[in-house]
């Protein structure tokens, strides 16, 4: 990456839209349960209603089939991932699946560390996403000054 690209960033926010059956179902499980903070929220006619929902830092990960069989292999026993997988960094996987799984969703694999050292859960949750907990094992490394 040149440095005018670090400089200048052309995209602000990464914001992923999710139609949802229940509605109120999946604002409790990601607000509510999973902790995600409301950012915003409106209503407009014909029940029209939207909640963002902050959820830290945003990145987008690529991966090439190879990297994804490996990863479902680690992390769900070769269960294949969907298509797209969202995954949230938390400070307890095992707790917050628990959590999860209690408020509805639907479990694939426990938590289980991974050979990069995390703690990773897999499971359904609302909307029919397919969301990957992971908690980081070992402390960040400190930034170079």
């Amino acid at each position: 990456m040149t440095n005018e690209h670090r400089r200048t960033p052309r995209v602000r926010q990464l914001r992923l839209v999710v139609e949802a059956e229940d509605y109120d179902a999946a604002v409790r499980f990601y607000r509510d349960v999973l902790g995600l903070e409301e950012h915003e929220a409106v209503a407009a006619e014909g029940d029209a209603r939207i909640t963002i929902l902050e959820a830290g830092r945003a990145t987008l990960e690529l991966s090439n089939p190879a990297q994804v069989r490996m990863i479902d292999r680690v992390e769900a026993d070769g269960r294949p991932s969907a298509r797209i997988r969202i995954a949230f960094e938390v400070d307890d996987s095992a707790r917050v699946t628990a959590d999860l799984i209690a408020a509805g969703g639907e479990l694939i694999a426990e938590p289980r560390e991974t050979p990069w050292r995390s703690l990773n859960s897999r499971l359904t949750g609302a909307a029919g996403l397919q969301l990957t907990l992971f908690q980081e094992l070992d402390p960040p490394a400190a930034p170079n000054s």
